[in-house]
Order: C-alpha cells, then structure tokens, then sequence
C-alpha cells in the first residue's frame, strides 16, 4: 500500500512540522511505503491509496485536487495550531478542507472541542510521540532554561525575551533560545535582548540533533506560544526529562493536563520569570516545584490522560466505551480483562463517572461524539453503571 504525506513543511523548514511529518513516515514504513510531497497530484499519485494532509490551510490545493479527483475517500486532515485556534475560523479554503476529509485527526485532547460540533465525529486524536532519551545529570551551579522554535509572531518569543530582561545576577538562570529568525524583526529583538542581558543567549537554528541535546542538558524547557496544535518539542522535552513551563493555551494544556504546575499566562512574561525562580529556589529539593514538574511530565509521558481521575482506558480508544461513528457499546457483564494491569470494569466505571461530572471539556467531547447509546443486558446494571449512562446520555 502506497500513502502520500502531504507537509507544507519539508526537510528545509526544520521545524515541528516537519520532524512529525518525518516521524509519521518512519511509523508507518513497516506496514506501507509512505511518501513525503509539498503539493498533490505529482508523477507518482496514480499509486496513491490514501492521503494524510498536515494543515488544513496551507494544503488546501492538494486536499481539493484529492477530493475532486476520489472524493472523501482515503483523505485525513491533520489540524495544526494556526487551523484550530485561526485559520478555520476565517479561512474558507481551511473550512473546506475539514468539510471534504473523511477523518480529522488533532494532536492534543482538547483538539476537537475547537472544530465546529458537527464535524466533531470524524475527528481523532493522535498523541505526539518521540524517542525517549536518558535523564542526565544537571549542575546545581544555576538553572538553565532552553526555549526551542523559529522566530514567529505565533511561538511569541518576545514574552521570554522580556522575561530575560528581568533577570538578575542573583537569579542564576540562563537562559538558551534556539530558532531561526523567520521575521527579521524578531531576529533584531533578539539580537538586542543578547546584548543587554548577560544572561540570554540567541543561537539562531539549530540541527535537530544539537537541539535535542540542548533540551536533554536543560534544566528546563520554556514554551510560550500564542497558539499550538501539539507542539513536537514539548514531548520531545518530556520523553528527555526535561520538565515544560508553558503557556496556558488549549494546544499546551491538552498536551500537559489541566492541573500540570507549569502554566503562566500568555504574554506574561512576570508569570515566567516568577516560575522560572520558583524551579531555581526549590532546585534540588525532592518537594519542589521542578521536581514536582519532573513527575508531572514523566506521568504524562506514559499516559496522556493520566490527568484525567487516573484513566484507565484511553479516551478515543476505549474498549468500555468506543465512540466509533457516533454509537457508545456499555456491556454491564463484561468480566475479561481491561488490558490495563489490576483494573476492573468496576474501577472504570468509576474513573468514568468522576470525569463526566467534574471536566465539563471531556464531558462536552463525549456528548458531542455519541448520539447513540446501545445497552447491552440493561436488567442487569448496578447503581454505578446507571449513573454512567445517565452522563453519556446528558441527564
């Protein structure tokens, strides 16, 4: 089977578009030959099965190219950033392309709750993933943060270059800014912000390697972008130990959970630099915040709804309750195993009820999912199950 990835973003860029459309292609290489292109059709298109388009916007002509040419057949959509939190909202062509895709796919949990209701139904969620690096061993000497991405208005690098400014030499924080000037006036900013803060250092792009690197020797990663699809480094630092000071944005919260201890407001820059000192002073100590961080990420690395009342079945996956075209299956009887270690059905259950009534976003996305609800031995539920069905169903 032959697929076609189509990224605005090729090896060029340099940039998280790419490094996911790259890892996707290596994914997928055991079971199809994937394909890499700007644009869509080419030579090679008449081998194309299916197509997996990154941005809804920006690759608009080859999504339309597909659907004229095979209709909604074989097409995902990959929502980034700019097509949740702006594009879809003013674009017409972007709005088009969620209309022709067969499957939407968004890279954080919250993802969906930004695509119009109707449309919530052929969305999934893909959770970034990323080759796990060993924890290193940091100096105590001072903190160092690293802040990763390309000079653009959308990953607000003025809030940290604003925040470098306020820092002092009794801090001891330093901070690293990795990315390629894509608005010459930010590069100038930059520029300017290295030569009035002892304390800053702009080093412009970077390889992917030497980047990786830098967030594995950091002490911690800063990220504080205006508007984020499931940014590729903020896995990249969780799967390296580095713990996330984040801005407090759906893509950032749907990666990191809601109650994660690393948020400032975005544009705050008073709210990073308060964090940053924060991880400084409790350095070291077991009940700190950077440890707490650290723990924080790490449990996210392995469950990314762990977050959500410990769950145990994954949200779009679950084997008790599988929104598949819009239906929930609830089997009252079931007794097999949960493929989820010591966890019972009851426990499910449980973890369920307490998610629908407490997290009004899961709660809203599951509403919106199922609009059918078949009950398999009714006579049989308990008083727990009764409840859950009366949350599935909005009551």
């Amino acid at each position: 089977m032959q697929i076609v990835i189509v990224s605005p973003a090729l090896a060029d860029a340099n940039n998280g578009n790419w490094q996911t459309t790259r890892r996707w292609q290596k994914l997928l290489a055991p079971a199809v030959r994937a394909r890499i292109v700007r644009s869509w059709p080419d030579g090679s298109s008449p081998g194309d099965q299916a197509m997996l388009a990154l941005h809804a916007r920006k690759s608009a002509t080859s999504i339309q190219a597909w659907a004229d040419a095979r209709g909604p057949h074989g097409l995902a959509v990959v929502l980034t950033g700019t097509d949740l939190y702006r594009d879809i909202a003013q674009d017409a062509q972007a709005r088009q392309s969620l209309e022709q895709a067969q499957a939407l796919v968004v890279l954080h949990e919250l993802g969906t709750l930004a695509l119009p209701v109707p449309l919530r139904s052929k969305a999934r969620t893909v959770f970034q993933s990323t080759s796990a690096r060993s924890t290193l061993a940091r100096t105590a000497r001072h903190l160092r943060a690293v802040m990763v991405g390309h000079l653009r208005d959308e990953k607000d690098p003025r809030t940290l270059m604003q925040a470098a400014r306020l820092l002092t030499p009794q801090d001891g924080i330093c901070i690293d800014h990795l990315g390629a000037a894509l608005d010459p006036a930010l590069g100038t900013e930059a520029r300017q912000t290295a030569l009035a803060c002892p304390f800053y250092r702009w080093l412009g792009g970077q390889p992917h390697e030497a980047t990786r690197r830098r967030i594995q020797r950091a002490h911690v990663l800063v990220h504080a972008s205006r508007m984020e699809g499931g940014a590729h480094v903020v896995m990249e630092a969780v799967c390296s130990g580095t713990p996330v000071l984040a801005s407090r944005i759906p893509g950032n919260v749907g990666m990191l959970g809601a109650d994660y201890a690393g948020y400032f407001e975005p544009g705050d820059p008073q709210g990073l630099i308060a964090l940053l000192r924060s991880c400084r002073a409790t350095q070291g100590q077991p009940g700190g915040l950077l440890a707490t961080l650290a723990a924080q990420c790490a449990q996210r690395g392995l469950d990314p709804l762990a977050t959500y009342a410990d769950l145990a079945f994954n949200f779009y996956e679950a084997r008790l309750i599988f929104p598949a075209k819009g239906y929930a299956v609830l089997c009252p009887n079931y007794r097999g195993s949960t493929g989820y270690g010591d966890k019972f059905v009851t426990d499910l259950i449980g973890n369920w009820i307490e998610l629908l009534k407490n997290h009004g976003e899961v709660r809203d996305e599951t509403h919106a999912r199922v609009q059918h609800l078949l009950i398999d031995e009714y006579q049989d539920t308990n008083h727990a199950q009764y409840t859950l069905v009366k949350l599935l169903a909005g009551e």
